[in-house]
């Protein structure tokens, strides 16, 4: 009893020796963990240190590729424009992703990096400090796709991104072991996961991570870090990387948890390689026609008669700008980032100052010289889109014509997540008036602040052409216009004047308006509309320039995107022109005029097997009520963040990609996780990834699955219960669409009454004045009979 008592209870000496033996265990973990710090934090510093590097595919949100360089550095991957690393795009954070392989239909070996929660995936600096990236088409938020040139260079990614995850979670170890043991180094590790969690470590915050965060002498009486919590750490790492390394496969070719169907995706755009751009002033708007053309000109006046309206006449080639009168309208857009910047905008004076600002910006974009674009084609259509670089949108651009006799050509501008749209109609007439001729632009453009509600009606200039007969041919731009916002009562005058007889050089393009809130007057304008032009201020006596396109504002300005000539349509204007335009650009005027000949034949032939039938345009439709051209397909719903994930265009249809609750074929997780559950395997248990919480949301076909068990029944159920939530879905989806369509009668009719409502108005408003003249002859003759009366009687 006594030496059983003794054998369990241990003597002082033997106490003490395993508590000092338990200090130096201690004290060597500690020393080993700063160690491996050491070397992890020194392979960041070192610029040396790249795991991989090499040019790879990445696709963009609006689903066309983009080949950009990668760097692949232990816990980062790097991306830039070009090997060098002057032009960065952007820096994905490795410790928040998770790796897939991804199946294609296409050459080449795709992967995918994402995160599980649907959180960003991107840094907030760059290498080097950057704030802003390099300007390339947009990239979605929290995941990317790429596209390796062959299955070999796929896999070495594959295992090289293996590697820089598995950095990625020793950083999380590190800083998490940091947090629950040595207190003294709680700030320095909770810095350096900071910094981790929200950008690249640039050079300098690394110089500035003192050596003794890794290295220094930290006071060591206490250290919660046990063995168990050093074990559930390893579980927790070993956790986030999967028992294949961390390799998801895809089952599906789409991953429709952030992408699109296969029939729906969206047109790839590339950037518009040429442009042709005038300078300011009267020079580029003088043309001088040489003796073979004068010829032409005079054969073309024999026909005209004062007063003529010049649609109907085929004019000749030397005097068209080579592109269609549809992408002419798309001037106006290259600036489109001011429309952004207006609905943002909190005054209504704010708001129509920043309108007027943008409006002004579509006019000093204009060709060499006296030219006229081609006559679009019935049917014709043109598409094209601008990138904003800094909200990560896009403005798109659709325009079609609806009409050949008389020419009408509608058009509409979206970018949803930047708040506002456009559409409108422009019915285009020329007169004849001798020595010179008009071409008239009647028709209203709408602009419309999707979060506000607030509509812009838009009208525009007439262009004036003299020197026809004598002089110098000359172009400028004449009318009065407006932009008026009837909910805030805000309205712009401008005049475009025409030059003065005996005006000088600087009295051509002369503009000048005013601003008006309700009846007070805030503001007048006056400048040039290629020029400067400047705002006074009647409340605060203040003049500033409203509008300037200097050579830094133009070549700042937004790039254009337009469709390959091979993807596009047989009625797209750059297709159906483009035999045109190649004799233009090569001066042979002989070609050019058989080639339009051509294609007026062309049409002429259909309109006379058309008959009387009406054209039924495509992506267009004339309101009954007011008879304006509306777009088909439009949506003018406020932005969403939290469901719209991008905008795109397809086929001339622009729609909004929208996240659903049901998750068709890809990857989907919820934003809570069940309990991680532990199949036996070979007699040895092991984690199996994570599954969601929501049962209608489907896992990847890959190691993530746990391994099968017994219990078969459980999974029937499991698989009767999705069943059930599925077709539960399939009914809320059903119903949304049905709201959706609902919603969509009802601006219908509510733009229709308030159409009907102001015919109703102008209507009475005609017949008082009607009483109210007859009011006045009554009077009248009242007045002359007692006027003879008083004549009569006194003589």
């Amino acid at each position: 009893m006594f030496n059983g008592l003794e054998k369990d209870c241990p003597s002082p000496t033997e106490k003490l020796a395993r508590k000092e033996s338990l200090k130096v265990q201690k004290q060597n973990y500690r020393q080993e963990k700063k160690r491996a710090a050491k070397e992890l934090f020194s392979a960041l510093k070192d610029p040396s240190v790249v795991i991989m590097s090499n040019w790879l595919k990445i696709r963009g949100s609006l689903k066309s590729w983009t080949k950009l360089w990668c760097a692949l550095k232990p816990g980062v991957l790097l991306i830039y424009k070009t090997p060098k690393t002057d032009h960065w795009v952007g820096t994905i954070l490795l410790s928040a992703c998770k790796l897939i392989e991804r199946p294609s239909k296409k050459d080449g070996f795709c992967f995918k990096l994402y995160h599980p929660l649907d959180k960003s995936i991107w840094a907030v600096k760059g290498p080097k400090g950057e704030n802003v990236g390099s300007i390339t088409q947009p990239l979605p938020s929290n995941y990317l796709i790429f596209r390796a040139a062959s299955e070999s260079d796929g896999r070495c990614w594959m295992d090289a991104l293996e590697l820089a995850l598995s950095c990625s979670s020793l950083y999380k170890l590190t800083a998490k072991g940091g947090k629950e043991g040595d207190i003294s180094t709680l700030s320095e590790s909770s810095h350096i996961l900071h910094l981790l969690q929200s950008t690249t470590l640039t050079d300098t915050e690394l110089l500035q991570l003192n050596d003794t965060v890794l290295l220094g002498n930290h006071h060591m009486d206490h250290d919660g870090f046990s063995d168990k919590s050093e074990r559930e750490a390893h579980d927790d790492w070993d956790t986030t990387a999967n028992e294949n390394g961390g390799r998801l496969t895809e089952e599906s070719d789409m991953d429709q948890s952030d992408e699109l169907s296969p029939g729906s995706q969206a047109t790839a755009y590339t950037e518009q390689s040429t442009e042709e751009m005038a300078e300011a002033g009267e020079a580029s708007q003088v043309e001088t026609v040489s003796e073979e053309n004068k010829g032409l000109i005079w054969s073309l006046l024999k026909q005209l008669r004062p007063g003529m309206d010049l649609s109907k006449v085929v004019l000749p080639t030397f005097i068209l700008e080579p592109r269609s009168f549809l992408d002419k309208l798309s001037d106006y857009y290259y600036h489109a980032n001011l429309l952004s910047q207006a609905a943002l905008e909190e005054s209504a004076y704010g708001r129509i100052k920043q309108v007027l600002r943008w409006y002004l910006s579509g006019f000093y974009k204009k060709p060499k010289g006296l030219k006229k674009p081609y006559n679009p084609i019935l049917g014709e259509t043109f598409r094209c889109c601008w990138l904003h670089p800094e909200r990560d949108s896009c403005t798109f651009y659709i325009a079609e014509q609806v009409s050949h006799h008389p020419p009408i050509s509608a058009f509409y501008v979206c970018n949803r997540k930047d708040g506002f749209s456009i559409s409108g109609s422009i019915l285009a007439k020329s007169k004849f008036y001798g020595n010179s001729l008009s071409a008239i632009l009647e028709g209203k453009a709408r602009l419309l602040f999707l979060s506000r509600e607030e509509e812009y009606v838009i009208t525009m200039p007439y262009a004036h052409c003299k020197g026809i007969l004598y002089g110098t041919m000359t172009l400028e731009l004449g009318g009065k216009v407006t932009i008026e916002c009837e909910k805030t009562k805000c309205l712009t005058e401008l005049e475009f004047k025409l030059k003065p007889f005996l005006g000088g050089s600087c009295s051509v393009n002369q503009i000048s308006g005013k601003i008006f809130v309700g009846e007070e007057l805030l503001a007048t304008v006056d400048g040039h509309w290629d020029g400067e032009v400047f705002i006074h201020e009647k409340r605060s006596g203040l003049q500033e320039t409203l509008w300037n396109p200097t050579p830094d504002v133009r070549s700042s300005r937004l790039k254009r995107q337009v469709v390959h000539l091979d993807q596009q349509g047989e009625y797209e204007s750059e297709r159906l022109w483009q035999h045109v335009t190649s004799a233009i650009m090569d001066r042979d005027q002989v070609r050019a005029t058989q080639e339009k000949f051509v294609l007026e034949e062309a049409q002429r032939r259909e309109a006379k097997e058309r008959g009387d039938k009406l054209w039924n345009p495509q992506l267009f439709q004339q309101d009954p009520v007011t008879s304006e051209w509306t777009y088909k397909h439009m949506d003018v719903r406020p932005w969403d963040p939290e469901r719209c994930l991008v905008q795109f265009e397809k086929d001339g249809v622009i729609q909004t990609h929208e996240k659903t609750q049901r998750r068709h074929n890809g990857l989907s997780y919820s934003h809570s996780w069940a309990c991680q559950q532990k199949a036996e395997v070979n007699g040895k248990h092991r984690k199996a990834s994570s599954q969601p919480s929501s049962c209608s949301q489907n896992t990847e076909s890959s190691s993530t699955t746990p391994e099968p068990t017994h219990e078969s029944s459980d999974n029937e159920g499991f698989s009767n219960h999705c069943a059930r939530c599925t077709k539960e879905l399939k009914d809320i989806a059903l119903i949304e669409a049905s709201i959706t369509s609902i919603q969509k009668t009802q601006q219908d009719i509510q733009r229709n009454l308030v159409a009907l409502s102001r015919q109703l108005t102008h209507q009475r408003a005609a017949d008082d004045s009607v009483s109210l003249t007859g009011r006045h002859w009554l009077i009248l003759c009242v007045l002359l009979l007692s006027q003879f009366l008083l004549n009569y009687v006194f003589t």
